[in-house]
C-alpha cells in the first residue's frame, strides 16, 4: 500500500498489521516531507526558541537548547522517552502502531525529512518488530515510550524480533541493508509525538466487532431454534416500529438465518408458550444497540485515519504552532463507549447458554446436554467459563478516560488514558469471542440432540439450513454430545472457528447477513 498525504483506510492498517502488506511512501507525501523539513532547517538560524527544536520538551519547554545540541537533543529524547515496562505489546499492534505515524509524517506537517518516513516503512518490510513493552502511555503527548521504543529501532538501539529471530536492533537493521537513522532537528519529537499505537488496536477491535456481531446473531439464531423458540417477536413490521439500525438489521439476519427452519416450524402451532425470555426475544435490540456504537467509533477511527497527530505543527507558511491534536480523547471515548455495549453482548450470551443448559428453562433438553448427567457433566463447567470471562468484561466496562491524572510536573495536567482503554477493548474483544464460542458450542450439541427426537415432541428436528451448516463445521472441529472428554481443546477449536470466519462463511452459504 502507498502511504500519501491524505491518509489510510482502515483496511490498510490491518493489512499492515496483521498480513504483512508492504508499505511505500508516496511522491506526494515526500515533497510534503521535503517541504516541512525546509521549514524546520531555516528555523535553526533564528534566535527566537521553537519548541521541540531548540528547546526541552513538556516540563522542560523553558530550556534553550543550542543549535549544535539539536541532533543530541532529539536522540536523548528517543532514549528517555523508552521507558515502557511490563509484558511485551503483540506484533499486530507495534505494527499497526508504526504504520501510522508514517501515514501521519507523510502529511507534511512535522518537519521531518521524507528519509524518517522511508525508513519506518523499510522496517516494517523487511519484517522487524521492536520489542514493546505495554506500559507507557497515558494516551496526551502521545504514546510515548511505545512510540519511543519503536524509534528507537530506527536509530539502531533496541531489541527486534525478525524473520530469523530476536537481535539487536542494530544487527537487524544491518541484515536488512539498512543503516541506522540519524536524527536531525525536531525528528524525534515527531516520531513519538502521535495517537498511533491506540488508534491502531481500536481500528483492529472495530474490524474484530463487526464480526463478532454477526456471529452474535448466528449464535442467537442457533440458540432460538435449539431453545424451540420463535422468530415472530423478529418480524419486519414489529422491528419497524423502533427505527434504530443496528436493530433493523439484526432482526433481518436472525429471520434470514431462520428461514425454512423446520425446528422453528415444529411449534409454531399448538404451543401453550406466549413469549419467549428477554435473553431470546430483545436479541435483536441488544446486538443492534451494540452495532449502532460501533457505527459510532469507526466514524471516530475513519476521522483519525485523516488526521495530523503532532506537536508542535510545522504549517507551509512557515510558522511552527503548538496545538493540542496529539491528545487522545475522541479514540478514548470511542474504546471506553464500545466495551459496554461488549459486555452486555458477552452477558447476553452467556444467559443463553445457561437456558441451554438448564433442564428447567431448556424445554426437553437434558442436563448441561449430556444423556448421562451425573457420571458426565456435559458443558457445565463450559458456562462456568463464559461466567468468569463475562464478570471480566463487566469491569473492565469501567472507562478509562474518566481516570486522568496530572504528568511532567504539571505541564501535562490532563492526559486521555486513551492506552489505557484500547488495552482493555483489546482484551474484552477477545474474550466476547471465547463467550461466542461457548455458545456455539452448546446450541450445536443442543442441536444434534434434537436431531435425536426429545420431548415434547419426540420427534427429531431437523435444523434450518444455515444454523445446520454452522453445526456441521462445528462438529468437524469439535465433536458433539456423548461421554465427557477433554473439554478445553475443543472449545478453543470452535474459538479458531469464529477467528479464521469459518462459522460466517457456513452461515453465509445459506443465509444473507449484513
Amino acid at each position: 500500500m502507498v502511504v500519501g498525504r491524505n491518509g489510510v483506510a482502515p483496511q490498510d492498517v490491518v493489512d499492515v498489521a496483521r498480513r504483512g502488506a508492504r508499505v511505500v511512501l508516496g511522491d506526494d507525501a515526500r515533497e510534503a516531507l521535503e517541504r516541512g523539513a525546509e521549514v524546520v532547517a531555516g528555523l535553526l538560524d533564528k534566535p527566537e526558541p521553537v519548541y521541540g527544536v531548540s528547546t526541552g520538551f513538556g516540563a522542560l519547554a523553558d530550556t534553550v537548547i543550542p543549535v549544535e545540541r539539536s541532533a543530541e537533543l532529539q536522540q536523548a529524547l528517543v532514549r528517555s522517552h523508552a521507558a515502557g515496562m511490563g509484558p511485551e505489546l503483540e506484533q499486530e499492534v507495534i505494527r499497526a502502531m508504526m504504520m501510522l505515524r508514517a501515514r501521519s509524517l507523510a502529511m507534511g506537517y512535522s518537519g521531518a525529512r521524507p528519509h524518517v518516513a522511508e525508513r519506518i516503512c523499510e522496517v516494517l518490510n523487511a519484517g522487524i518488530v521492536p520489542v514493546v513493552r505495554e506500559h507507557g502511555s497515558v494516551g496526551a503527548s502521545g504514546d510515548l515510550a511505545p512510540l519511543a521504543a519503536a524509534a528507537l529501532t530506527l536509530t539502531g538501539e533496541g531489541i527486534v524480533d525478525t524473520p530469523t529471530g530476536r537481535k539487536p536492533a542494530a544487527e537487524a537493521l544491518a541484515d536488512a541493508g539498512l543503516e541506522p537513522l540519524h536524527l536531525t532537528a525536531k525528528e524525534g519529537l515527531a516520531l513519538i509525538n502521535g495517537t498511533d499505537g491506540m488508534l491502531g488496536m481500536l481500528v483492529m477491535a472495530l474490524q474484530d466487532l463487526r464480526d463478532l456481531y454477526l456471529i452474535a446473531d448466528v449464535a442467537a439464531a442457533m440458540t432460538v431454534e435449539a431453545l424451540l423458540g420463535t422468530d415472530q417477536a423478529y418480524a419486519a413490521d414489529l422491528v419497524a416500529m423502533r427505527p434504530q439500525p443496528g436493530q433493523q438489521a439484526s432482526a433481518a439476519n436472525l429471520r434470514n438465518l431462520l428461514a425454512g427452519s423446520p425446528t422453528v416450524a415444529s411449534h409454531r402451532h399448538g404451543d401453550t408458550r406466549v413469549q419467549d425470555a428477554y435473553s431470546l426475544r430483545c436479541t435483536p435490540q441488544v446486538h443492534g444497540a451494540g452495532r449502532d456504537v460501533i457505527g459510532f467509533a469507526a466514524t471516530v477511527a475513519d476521522n483519525e485515519l485523516q488526521s495530523f497527530i503532532d506537536n508542535p505543527v510545522v504549517l507551509n507558511d512557515g510558522r511552527v504552532a503548538s496545538c493540542g491534536n496529539f491528545h487522545g480523547a475522541p479514540v478514548a471515548y470511542a474504546a471506553d463507549l464500545l466495551r459496554i455495549p461488549v459486555a452486555d453482548l458477552s452477558a447476553l450470551s452467556e444467559r443463553r447458554t445457561d437456558r441451554l443448559l438448564d433442564p428447567a428453562r431448556s424445554h426437553g433438553l437434558p442436563p448441561f446436554l449430556t444423556t448421562d448427567a451425573g457420571v458426565n457433566s456435559g458443558l457445565m463447567i463450559a458456562q462456568y467459563t463464559q461466567a468468569a470471562m463475562v464478570t471480566t468484561n463487566r469491569r473492565l466496562a469501567a472507562p478509562a478516560s474518566v481516570d486522568t491524572l496530572s504528568t511532567s510536573a504539571g505541564q501535562e495536567d490532563h492526559v486521555s488514558m486513551g492506552w489505557g482503554a484500547c488495552r482493555a477493548l483489546r482484551e474484552v474483544v477477545a474474550n466476547l469471542r471465547r463467550i461466542l464460542a461457548v455458545e456455539v458450542l452448546a446450541a450445536t450439541h443442543a442441536q444434534v440432540l434434537r436431531g435425536q427426537g426429545l420431548p415434547p415432541s419426540g420427534e427429531p428436528l431437523r435444523p434450518g439450513a444455515a444454523t445446520g451448516a454452522v453445526a456441521e463445521v462445528v462438529l468437524e472441529a469439535a465433536g458433539g454430545p456423548g461421554p465427557d472428554e477433554h473439554l478445553e481443546p475443543r472449545l478453543a477449536a470452535v474459538e479458531r472457528l469464529l477467528e479464521t470466519g469459518a462459522v460466517l462463511t457456513a452461515a453465509r452459504a445459506h443465509a444473507d447477513l449484513t
